[in-house]
Parts: structure tokens; sequence; C-alpha cells
């Protein structure tokens, strides 16, 4: 078993646990009020979590959610939560390009850390993340939210069961009709986001992908970028978009597995939102998708049992999914491993700078071992 597979298999003991009942509490500050809105309806899953400060530069937003969740530290920096709260952990939910400078001052402050998806700008980036985890003795983990889902959790079991034998073939995508970001903002300007749907929803498929297949190691990539309809719209607007509305790549592992991965903010497709993650086995196949063009979920087995072909309609249990922050509080609580790690975030950070170094060359792209 690859580290990356025991990673996994810790992960998934960890999202199955119970509420820890040593009576500890962590002390959580979130950074960023967009997706960190999120963040603190997540972490007050857990009992034993308090979301004691946030900290955002929008004084209207900062307001607003200081006043919907009863949250009295309410900083207009980062610097200034950090320095002056006493906290445990803290989310990171900036444009990504403050991922790394903000990881590195939490680790300096004494806190684990919780980063939103992608990890970083860049894999070197990630290294320097991780490297500072070590160091400060703190824990890292990426918010790969799409794994946490209850039918994501089903049907990780059933491959921790060994349903599907070996993985050999897969194709994820997240694909939008139409779902450009509003131009002149951070998300279509790679200084401060790094790329485009490839990084922004690409890499929740990505992961969900590589987890369900046990992480294996990849080699070489073969990656293409496009912006026909971005860059003309753009244009017609006058404002900055410099970051791809279409990437597809094609990724091979290790063990042989070849992964095809697709994402789009805009594409000619007849969907307005096409989400599928489908992986072939040696025993059996998977497909999850989405219903009715929006965020709820199917999945489906398909296998061979005594000469006949079944298909298998896959019912998780009714009710909430604990969360990632749920799951990262448990394992700190329970002095676990944490699912999501630092360590997976950076092989997909990996994969997506060979993808766009691909596109840029033409040519395929090797991962050093």
């Amino acid at each position: 078993m690859s580290r990356y597979q025991q990673q996994s298999a810790a992960a998934a003991h960890v999202g199955g646990a119970k509420a820890s009942t040593d009576g500890r509490r962590l002390r959580v500050g979130v950074i960023g009020l967009g997706i960190g809105r999120m963040h603190i309806e997540g972490w007050r899953q857990h009992p034993q979590v308090e979301v004691v400060a946030i900290a955002d530069p929008d004084a209207e937003r900062l307001a607003a959610v200081g006043d919907a969740f009863a949250i009295t530290a309410r900083h207009a920096s980062a610097e200034a939560m950090l320095g002056t709260e006493a906290l445990d952990v803290v989310s990171i939910c900036t444009p990504n390009k403050f991922h790394r400078p903000l990881t590195l001052a939490a680790f300096a402050a004494g806190c684990h850390v919780l980063c939103e998806k992608p990890m970083a700008l860049s894999a070197a980036e990630g290294r320097e993340m991780l490297a500072a985890a070590r160091q400060a003795g703190k824990r890292l983990m990426i918010n790969f939210s799409y794994r946490f889902s209850a039918q994501s959790r089903a049907l990780k079991a059933q491959v921790d069961a060994g349903v599907f034998g070996e993985f050999y073939f897969g194709r994820t995508v997240w694909h939008r009709r139409r779902g450009l970001p509003g131009f002149g903002g951070w998300f279509g300007t790679k200084a401060l986001a790094g790329g485009g749907p490839l990084i922004d929803l690409g890499v929740h498929r990505l992961d969900l992908a590589l987890w369900l297949m046990g992480y294996p190691k990849p080699t070489w990539v073969l990656g293409s970028t496009f912006d026909p309809i971005a860059r003309e719209l753009a244009a017609k607007s006058g404002k900055c978009f410099d970051v791809e509305d279409l990437a597809a790549a094609l990724i091979r592992f290790d063990n042989g597995a070849t992964l095809a991965l697709e994402a789009s903010w805009a594409a000619n497709i007849g969907e307005a939102e096409l989400m599928e993650t489908r992986l072939l086995g040696t025993r059996a196949g998977l497909l999850q998708h989405n219903l009715d063009e929006g965020y709820r979920f199917d999945a489906h087995i398909f296998m061979e049992q005594n000469g006949a072909q079944f298909d298998l309609h896959l019912h998780p249990e009714a009710g909430e999914a604990p969360s990632a922050m749920h799951d990262f509080a448990e394992a700190i609580l329970q002095e676990r491993p944490h699912p999501a790690s630092g360590e997976e975030g950076l092989v997909v950070m990996e994969i997506l700078d060979a993808i766009y170094a691909s596109a840029r060359s033409g040519e395929p792209v090797r991962i050093a071992a």
C-alpha cells in the first residue's frame, strides 16, 4: 500500500469517527468571509469547536457575518486576528494568491490550518507550506469538499471493501455551459487565482477521482487549455481576464492507470452544469453524476456476477454528512491522521502545474518522482 493509500485509509477511518469525549475545545478563526461563511457553518457541526474570530477587509461583510453567527471578535486583517487572538485552528478562505503567506503566518502563530482549495498558486508554494507545517509541528488540511458528502463516503467504503478491484481508467469532469465569473474579478486574474476553471472547478473532481483511486502517483501529463469564448467576451467588456475558460488533460500514473480530466466555465454543451466522475475497475465500475444540472448527485456501480450484468444504485444514509471541518476537528481532538492532507494537496498541485506547462509547450510533461 502506497503512502497516499495509507493516508486515504486513515482519512476514511477519521470520517466515520464519533465525537471526541475528552472535553477539550478548539478555538477557530476564519479568514475571508465569502466561502468562509460555509466554513463557519461546517465548524459549528462539532460540539467541541467554537468559531471565536473572523477577519475580512470588507467591513460590511465582516459585520454581516459577525452578526449572523454572533461572533464578536472581528478583524479587518488576518494579521490583526492572528496577532491578538488565542486560536487553535485557522480556516483560510481567501483568493488563492494569499493561501501560502497566510498559512505560513498561521503556523507561526501556533495554529493548525484548514486551507481552501487549491492549496496554493503552484507546487513550489505547496512544498513551502508543507515544510512550514512540519517545522511548526502543526497540521495542514485542504478543503477538498466534494469527498465529504454522504454519497462520496459511501462510494469510498465500497472501494475500500474491494468491490471495484483495481482502477485502471477514469474520466472526471466539471463543465458549465456559461458560468464565467465576473470579468475584472480575482477568479479571472492569473496573478490572484493561478488559473481558471481547472484550478477552480477541476480541482474538486480531480481530488475526488484520486481519492477514490487511492491517490496513485502521477508520472506524466498531457494537457490543453482554451479561451475562445471568454476571450471575446472579456475583450468586449474591456476588463481583465487572462486565464483559460476550458482545460483538458490526460494523466498517467505509476500503476499504469490513466485519468482524463475536463473543466470549463464556458462550453457549448446542452447542460447548464455537468459534473461526472466515472472510474473503471477490474471487478466493477462506478459513476457519480449531478442531477437536473444542479448540485444533487446520484451514484451507480456496474458489475458482472455469475455471467450476468448488474447495475447497482447507491442510496447513502439520510441526513447531513460530517463536514470537512468536523472531520478535521475530530482528527485533532482524537490525535488521529486527518483527511485531505497537505501531501495530497501537493499531488494535486503537481498535476495542475504539469497540465498548464503541457498546455504551454504542446508536449507531455513528466512529473518528477
